[in-house]
């Protein structure tokens, strides 16, 4: 994340059916914008990952610019007004 001017980071755990059926949802939205740089972690194999991001539901979604977290989605995330963010995000860093 810190090597990209723009990352995405999807974190999910195991057993969570709002994760797995978002998921694919959201990588779709990301293929939209190849220059986002997109990970996903499973909390519960990396724990650090909570604490690190004050990670308390899942699934929770992290856009970072310039490594820092500028975008925070978490549990019921609307799709439309997420993709209405990252535009705007996006279209600001490429102009």
């Amino acid at each position: 994340m810190n090597k990209q001017p723009l990352s995405f980071l999807y974190i999910t755990i195991p057993n969570c059916s709002v994760c797995h059926g978002l998921k694919p949802q959201v990588q779709e939205l990301m293929e939209k914008y190849p220059k986002i740089a997109m990970g996903s972690v499973n909390a519960q194999e990396v724990t650090e990952i909570a604490g690190m991001y004050s990670i308390f539901t899942a699934p929770v979604l992290l856009l970072f610019v310039d490594g820092k977290e500028f975008l925070r989605e978490a549990r019921i995330v609307h799709l439309d007004l997420l993709e209405e963010k990252i535009d705007k995000i996006h279209r600001h860093m490429a102009g």
